[in-house]
């Protein structure tokens, strides 16, 4: 398994921490910066983090703003893309076992270090179940795909 992880510079601190965590976890990781306290956009490293998902190049992504949310919704104009912003354990389990999320969004500002972990490991243990849950997903794709047309 390889997990792309990025942040802007609300979240510098937090991926450090995730990537420092994940490595002692034996966990492959690739990362999209920032590596130092600028300030960036946060579309650009959510692009580059969607895309290593995207192209199979990563497993899972892992992104890190202020609050989770710009990043979720830059994540999320990538198609193939189902990113979500998590801030409490039962979200970032469900996300993955429901909705198939490939990239799990977090909050450098809204909560943490260590609880940041610990939703990244749930993410990142927790399997998709599958079945009813997958007509869902693939009502999703559909959407992408119709938008796709117009």
């Amino acid at each position: 398994m390889k997990i792309a992880v990025g942040c802007d510079h609300g979240g510098l601190e937090h991926k450090n921490a995730i990537l420092e965590h994940l490595e002692s976890r034996g966990i492959k990781t690739e990362n999209f910066g920032i590596n130092e306290n600028v300030s960036v956009d946060y579309p650009d490293i959510a692009v580059k983090v969607s895309n290593a998902v995207v192209s199979g190049e990563c497993d899972l992504g892992i992104l890190v703003c202020g609050t989770g949310i710009g990043m979720s919704m830059a994540a999320n104009k990538v198609k193939g893309i189902r990113a979500a912003a998590c801030s409490d354990h039962f979200s970032a389990k469900y996300t993955r076992l429901h909705n198939n999320a490939n990239i799990l969004c977090l909050g450098g500002r809204v909560i943490g270090v260590g609880t940041a972990i610990e939703l990244c490991d749930l993410f990142i243990d927790t399997s998709f179940e599958g079945g009813r849950h997958q007509r869902r997903i693939d009502k999703i794709t559909e959407i992408e795909k119709n938008q796709e047309e117009k």
